[in-house]
């Protein structure tokens, strides 16, 4: 009897878990959407006026820029570390809710709240906890295939280097190679990616990505070429040292933020146009 009400238990929650996934997902869809829409009708917000007054970076003031300290909890997102780094999260890396990442990367990076909430919702499930009430260390989000994964802009691959919490200015040299005072396009991102795809599948035995990663990967480019306008010095000083330059503000304007949409506009071409892709063996059997 016990077994067959635990099955049934089982059940219902995978059904109530469903049903509450296939609900969020259509709002999540319709609302992204519709910021959209006002970012087209509407005027972008003015050069120095991108982060909201009274948040940090207001101004193109962040800040104190610490690097972390023994025992400080980090990850391989640069994103997040760089907002422990200057204080917008707790410097310590540890016991963060999911909510707070949430609203400050939208301040910070000028995030739409629905890219904000899909990326940090997402990131609960991969860790199983609530994206209401829970908390999470930096250095959590780094289960393996989960928000980490192989091929990073700024990271060996796992396989060959466990810690992930520090940036390798190796790893992120392919941007730096880059003339400094052009601005990199979604191509040039995607040159990088590739290359970076080639050389982990050379020098790593255990390289692995799916296709759910190669988007991740992908929209990952995608963001730092919304966020940073390709600019190349800010590139460098945020993907090596994790750090917000003194006087930046995000590059994208949109009164709304960057949504979804727009990140995947950019995105999927930069994916379906990785050379590696249809270099590499088609191992069928």
């Amino acid at each position: 009897m016990g077994l067959i009400i635990t099955t049934l238990r089982r059940f219902v929650r995978g059904i109530a878990s469903s049903i509450v996934q296939f609900g969020y997902t259509v709002f999540l869809i319709l609302w992204d959407i519709s910021l959209v829409l006002i970012n087209a009708i509407t005027c972008n917000r003015k050069v120095g006026k991108v982060t909201p007054k009274g948040h940090p970076g207001a101004g193109g003031v962040w800040p104190e820029y610490i690097p972390p300290q023994p025992g400080d909890s980090r990850s391989s997102c640069p994103a997040l570390n760089a907002m422990a780094n200057h204080g917008i999260i707790a410097r310590d890396g540890r016991n963060i809710s999911f909510r707070e990442v949430s609203a400050k990367a939208r301040t910070t990076f000028n995030f739409s709240p629905s890219l904000a909430l899909f990326m940090t919702r997402a990131l609960s499930q991969i860790l199983d906890r609530s994206y209401l009430t829970g908390t999470f260390d930096l250095s959590d989000a780094d289960v393996h295939d989960g928000i980490e994964h192989d091929a990073s802009f700024t990271r060996p691959d796992s396989h060959l280097q466990p810690d992930q919490s520090m940036p390798e200015a190796q790893a992120a040299k392919g941007l730096a190679d880059f003339d400094k005072n052009r601005t990199l396009t979604p191509r040039d991102f995607g040159r990088r990616l590739d290359a970076r795809r080639r050389e982990c599948r050379r020098d790593n035995g255990q390289y692995s990505i799916d296709f759910k990663h190669k988007l991740i990967n992908s929209a990952n480019a995608s963001q730092l070429s919304h966020v940073f306008g390709g600019v190349v010095p800010d590139l460098y000083t945020f993907l090596t040292e994790e750090r917000l330059p003194e006087g930046w503000e995000p590059r994208d304007r949109h009164q709304m933020g960057i949504t979804i949409v727009a990140l995947n506009v950019t995105a999927l071409p930069i994916e379906f146009g990785l050379k590696e892709e249809v270099d590499k063996p088609l191992n069928l059997v």
